[in-house]
């Protein structure tokens, strides 16, 4: 279905033309005086410098054609060269009538849909996530969605650390601990337990204590880095043991990624790319892309325009060993054979743009990515507590992020109860959606590259800019046609808006295609909350004024009904896309 704006932006191009302008200069924008007009075109003023002549006068003449539209109720031309525009009630209900969950509210599926793989999450096994997990893992989540919302084939990847040093050293924990374990004995010959010998609260244990003793005891490290090899080259029982490590970690992983409703498509692990290194590595020599370094194969990516110092891309360490480097790329490669992609966006620390320069840079200047493949870097800011500073426990620890959303169901659930009379399994089942959506929301709503402060006791308002908010004016919404009762009023019962807040409430319902298209050209969740925000508050407004469930003029509050049904619809499509859903009362 096309944009409303683009409709308007037609008939201005139209005008331009007519009276002998350029058609370009017929841009439509939202209006940013919204107090004079609903829609305004500044394309006179451009205009004025091309054909010398005074842009007032092109607004002008342009105007006196728009008047004869049937779309428009006022068209003026304003000093130095503005056209404000105001549609008719009667063109802006006829374009909302046709909106419907059908055609996705008039957001159109894209006719050129491309293979996305999105790469987030970033999880490492055997370490439990932590709040540092919380941005790239609803980011990544919501931007999933979005694409698919519009039509692309997109395929969400956790691709979880499993391959490094914190193997070897959890590994020889183990044995230290318990050195009497088939895995450990080489010349065991028969089938390995089934059932890991720890569990998922042991593990998280082991890590951190076998990583603390590797620092004071380097026989100790030499062990696990000689086990880190042995693994890797296939020592059976050390496969054995990693295997069970992989096993518990993910199925604990994949019920605190449930918790924030963040699913993958994908559960790949560093190791699944091991096998396309040897391979990548020769293709890299034998075209001469790579070269040795002080022992080490290193790629050069800098350019000649670079202002900055571009460090080359190492694949090989001197003694033969591989990094971070070595093996995204082979995760590329893998990628390219299994899917083809059209893109592959990583959503990521910010902190590692460099690193993703340098990486990205030698995948195409080796063309073990093609050109035309996109490959992005999305960025995000840190979450920060209200000093500034990165997000920690009151002891000074990284919270674990199952703790952080225990935190604000607990939180939300405690203002629930001192505010309404509630059995109390209710309320917490309520809680856990209203706290999602607060942590969701106070994460969505800021620009995915920016800092921001975790504020619990503002994200959980039920006023203002907040998650709970969008989904108390989704329940009021819900109550008001519980008790309309009747059957659902169609869509054909929309009638021109008679007010200005219902006219208001059906403009910001109008522009749903044209933000979900902007928030996925643009990367950028945090456009759709301030559109689903703006909605709210012109709903709640429509709602203050116009006692719905009291009109007795019943064709007048079958339109209202018709109404508020498409705005919850749009809501609740909007909340679903920044990865959260609403409970049926609050």
């Amino acid at each position: 279905m096309q944009k409303i704006i683009d409709i308007i932006g037609k008939e201005v191009r139209e005008a331009f033309e007519a009276k002998g302008y350029d058609t370009k200069y017929g841009v439509v924008t939202l209006s940013n005086r919204p107090d004079l007009c609903q829609y305004q075109c500044n394309g006179a003023l451009a205009a004025a410098k091309a054909y010398k002549k005074a842009p007032l006068a092109i607004a002008e003449e342009v105007a006196q054609i728009l008047k004869m539209s049937e779309s428009f109720e006022k068209i003026e031309a304003a000093a130095p060269g503005f056209i404000n525009i105001i549609l008719k009630n009667e063109f802006l209900s006829g374009y909302v009538k046709q909106l419907s969950p059908e055609n996705q509210f008039g957001c159109e599926k894209t006719q050129a849909p491309k293979t996305i793989v999105i790469d987030y999450g970033g999880a490492n096994v055997a370490k439990p996530l932590h709040v540092g997990h919380l941005r790239p893992a609803i980011i990544g989540e919501s931007i999933k969605r979005i694409d698919r919302f519009l039509g692309h084939n997109v395929i969400g990847d956790v691709h979880l650390g499993d391959w490094g040093l914190q193997i070897g050293l959890i590994m020889m924990k183990i044995k230290l601990e318990q050195p009497d374990l088939v895995y450990f004995q080489a010349d065991y010959q028969g089938e390995y337990p089934s059932e890991a010998p720890f569990t998922i609260s042991e593990l998280e244990q082991i890590y951190p204590a076998a990583s603390a003793y590797s620092k004071e005891n380097e026989e100790f490290r030499e062990a696990a880095k000689a086990a880190t090899v042995e693994l890797q080259n296939g020592n059976p029982g050390y496969r054995a043991l990693w295997q069970h490590i992989l096993n518990v970690s993910i199925e604990d992983l994949k019920k605190n990624y449930d918790n924030l409703l963040v699913d993958f498509d994908l559960w790949k692990k560093e190791s699944d790319a091991q096998g396309y290194i040897p391979g990548m590595v020769e293709y890299l020599k034998q075209n001469n892309y790579a070269r040795i370094s002080e022992g080490a194969l290193v790629v050069d990516v800098k350019e000649e325009t670079d202002t900055k110092e571009m460090p080359p891309c190492m694949i090989l360490k001197s003694d033969g060993g591989t990094l971070y480097n070595t093996t995204d790329l082979a995760t590329m490669v893998e990628r390219m054979e299994l899917f083809n992609p059209d893109e592959i966006l990583y959503v990521v620390d910010k902190r590692q743009e460099l690193y993703f320069e340098t990486v990205f840079r030698c995948a195409k200047k080796t063309v073990l990515v093609p050109e035309e493949t996109k490959l992005t870097f999305l960025g995000f800011g840190t979450m920060n507590g209200k000093d500034g500073k990165p997000f920690k426990t009151r002891d000074g620890g990284v919270m674990r992020l199952e703790n952080l959303i225990q935190n604000i169901s607990n939180a939300v659930l405690d203002k629930i109860l001192e505010n309404r009379d509630m059995d109390r399994k209710d309320a917490e089942a309520i809680a856990k959606k209203v706290g999602l959506a607060a942590l969701k929301y106070g994460d969505l709503s800021n620009q995915a590259s920016k800092d921001y402060i975790f504020d619990l006791e503002r994200f959980i308002s039920f006023e203002g800019n907040t998650g709970p908010y969008l989904l108390y004016t989704i329940v009021r919404i819900k109550s008001i046609i519980q008790k309309y009762g009747k059957e659902l009023a169609a869509a054909d019962a929309l009638q021109p808006g008679k007010t200005q807040s219902e006219v208001d409430l059906m403009l910001e319902a109008a522009k749903f295609n044209e933000v979900i298209e902007a928030a996925g050209n643009e990367y950028a969740p945090h456009k759709i909350c301030q559109y689903l925000y703006g909605l709210a508050n012109a709903f709640n407004s429509f709602y203050h004024e116009n006692k719905i469930l009291a009109e007795e003029d019943k064709e007048k509050q079958k339109s209202w009904i018709s109404l508020i049904t498409l705005i919850k619809g749009i809501l609740e499509t909007g909340i679903d896309l920044l990865g959260f859903e609403a409970p049926e009362r609050m």
